[in-house]
């Protein structure tokens, strides 16, 4: 519910108003005044005037309510899109920093195994309610880059041989089939 909506809601219940009475004494249709209770509809101008004055509310003071409202939504678009990015570089650098060098032991890579099943089971039971396609790309979106990379630096098959031999092809391999196919390998109940 947009702020405007809930806030014309409460101050109407508060009152005792049905929307049926708030429309009658607004002089505002019915329908409208759902739509705007239901964010459906933001009311402007004049319907937001007869409105406010037949539940006593200010103007402005609801407008500009509903702009902080707004401004705090970017900012959390904002901070949710720097905590996707820091920890989709956590996640790669982790899995890089196991298995890249050709060297690394084999508990190392088991234990990178591991983790590209565990790591996405996890990110899939909090994010459920995602389609598989979109928890791909918040979540995978590094390890695309870092795909891509390799293949342009190295060439198909040197990356091939690389990303083989250092079993991360292995591990990318399956954390996308967890975040993917989450739904299948864990029966949901959400």
């Amino acid at each position: 519910m947009s702020y405007i909506g809930k806030k014309i809601s409460e101050a109407r219940k508060l009152k005792g108003f049905t929307q049926e009475e708030l429309a009658e004494l607004s002089k505002v249709n019915l329908r409208t005044i759902q739509r705007i209770e239901n964010s459906n509809n933001e009311p402007r101008g004049k319907t937001l005037e007869l409105i406010c004055e037949v539940l006593q509310i200010d103007k402005g003071e609801l407008q500009d309510l509903n702009k902080t409202s707004e401004n705090n939504r970017i900012g959390a678009f904002v901070v949710n899109a720097i905590f996707l990015i820091l920890l989709n570089l956590a996640i790669t650098l982790a899995f890089s920093y196991m298995v890249t060098p050709i060297e690394a032991s084999a508990n190392s890579k088991f234990g990178a195994v591991l983790l590209s099943f565990f790591m996405p089971f996890t990110i899939f039971y909090y994010t459920q309610n995602m389609t598989a396609t979109e928890r791909i790309f918040k979540f995978g979106i590094c390890w695309m880059i870092y795909l891509t990379t390799l293949l342009y630096a190295q060439g198909f098959r040197a990356a091939l041989g690389i990303g083989f031999r250092t079993w991360i092809f292995p591990c990318i391999l399956i954390y996308f089939g967890v975040l993917f196919y989450g739904k299948v390998l864990f029966k949901s109940e959400k």
